[in-house]
């Protein structure tokens, strides 16, 4: 949907620094756009464009949406679907914003405020049977522009240990998107966290990631990405190329998000489902996972949605074994944004061949990792058979009957429950000691399970360690604590 457009008059004879305002009201029904475009006919000589705007938020009866009204900016190279135009989004996160060249308010991309149309976009994706009243002021600043800013990428390797274990969140965000914390912060709580990399993943804006280059250091890899928030779910671009933004103005019904995922995969990125089962609007997953490289089954303090997600995946794990396809490893990350939310809760611990962008995403991708909900949580997973020994993402190719030792050794969990889980369901179930720590056997083969994982819970609220193979009015487990990708068995 696009409104009238706004025209201001030539620069001629304005002074530097002096501006000029418009502003234009309106009105959008129920059932609006998922975006409604404002184009902006921007003169030369224009040092800074500045937006503000404002909607109503009448009452409504219970279960009832109310009104909520995000917004961005595209400049003079147009609004086309993935196009060159972006210029930031806030989301519903702030009320106004400024673009300059040398400056722009976090979420907005810094640069020349070119003549030509540029359109402020409108994004209601909730509307109150009332409908919705907004205004939308623009302010221009005329002048010469100012020296340009010069963005400060991270760079794409810490000082690893070699082929190891390293543990990192894959979903913060920050005051460049809907976050409180500043990119300090942030880099500080991974640090504080015991976290070994991070991924930047600000919704829908790349505009921070010119700015981790100086928090970065050998001790913290920081690999930049986005989530993407379409109005059918979100999912994460992780390891684009710094400055690189996602588009997400689509449904699943416009068929464009497989091109994106495309996008993503040429950058050397992972595709990542995120939180599939989260109740907020537009949150739930609807694309289905065709072209997505892993999925977030755990996203924060452990809920109920964690729980659909991790059952879905475990089901999605059985079927595409016994298809021949590739498995979608599972990941979890704590998508926090602001205190009390816990930076690290949980995070992902990944085999790989070096701390880097390209290893670490190449664990993720190869399911070669495991999530813990702090770094006080040890785990060791392994299958033995044959004198072959095998661990987490991996495939033991043994005789259908040939015995297979399954050993999960772990750590900081007290009066823990560990669970071993096959296609079949969970089959082993064991507790843990008050110190938390103890080695967990159990002996199957390839004919029983075509695969193993390992789930490590924490004692339900009443201390009982919870039984996985009965059924009742309450869940019957406590909240995760660790949470591995499987160990293949049999020959594939």
């Amino acid at each position: 949907m696009s409104l009238a457009p706004l025209s201001f008059a030539a620069a001629a004879g304005t002074p530097s620094g002096g501006t000029t305002t418009q502003t234009v009201t309106g009105h959008l029904d129920t059932g609006a756009a998922d975006f409604v475009y404002l184009p902006v006919e921007v003169p030369r000589g224009v040092r800074q464009i500045a937006v503000s705007y404002s909607y109503d938020r009448p009452g409504v009866p219970a279960g009832t949406p109310g009104n909520s009204c995000d917004i961005g900016i595209f400049d003079e190279r147009g609004t086309d679907l993935g196009g060159q135009g972006f210029r930031g989004w806030s989301g519903g996160f702030r009320t106004e914003f400024a673009i300059s060249t040398d400056q722009a308010t976090p979420g907005y991309l810094p640069g020349p405020v070119r003549p030509g149309t540029w359109h402020v976009v409108l994004g209601p994706y909730q509307v109150a049977p009332q409908g919705l009243d907004y205004q939308v002021q623009v302010t221009l600043t005329f002048g010469d522009d100012l020296p340009a800013f010069t963005p400060q990428y991270p760079p794409l390797r810490a000082a690893g240990r070699g082929r190891a274990w390293y543990r990192g969140d894959c979903h913060l965000h920050t005051v460049y998107s809907d976050g409180h914390r500043l990119p300090t912060e942030v880099a500080a709580g991974a640090r504080a966290a015991g976290l070994d990399f991070m991924v930047s993943t600000d919704h829908n804006t790349p505009a921070s990631h010119g700015i981790w280059g100086p928090l970065a250091g050998p001790d913290l890899l920081i690999i930049t990405g986005e989530e993407v928030t379409t109005r059918n779910g979100h999912w994460l671009a992780l390891g684009l190329h710094p400055g690189e933004w996602v588009d997400w103005r689509y449904r699943s019904r416009d068929h464009a998000y497989p091109g994106f995922a495309r996008q993503v995969h040429r950058s050397g990125g992972l595709v990542v489902p995120a939180h599939p089962y989260c109740p907020y609007v537009a949150c739930q997953w609807k694309f289905g996972y065709q072209g997505a490289d892993l999925v977030e089954v755990w996203n924060g303090p452990w809920t109920y949605d964690d729980e659909s997600a991790v059952d879905t995946w475990d089901s999605r794990l059985a079927e595409d074994l016994r298809a021949g396809r590739p498995w979608l490893p599972a990941m979890g990350n704590s998508d926090a944004h602001s205190v009390p939310q816990v930076i690290g809760l949980p995070h992902n611990v990944v085999l790989a061949e070096d701390l880097t962008r390209d290893q670490v995403l190449a664990g993720l991708k190869a399911g070669r990792s495991w999530v813990a909900e702090s770094a006080g949580v040890q785990l060791e997973f392994t299958a033995t058979a044959q004198g072959r020994q095998v661990g987490i993402g991996d495939r033991l190719a043994v005789p259908a009957d040939a015995p297979v030792d399954v050993s999960l050794t772990v750590s900081g969990v007290p009066h823990g429950t560990v669970r071993f889980i096959t296609d079949e369901g969970q089959l082993h179930q064991e507790s843990l000691p008050a110190g938390g720590a103890g080695t967990v056997v159990w002996r199957t083969t390839a004919s029983l399970a075509a695969y193993v994982r390992a789930e490590v819970r924490h004692p339900l609220a009443d201390g009982t360690p919870g039984q996985g193979n009965t059924m009742g009015p309450v869940l019957p487990w406590g909240p995760m604590a660790a949470l591995t990708n499987p160990i293949l068995l049999g020959q594939g």
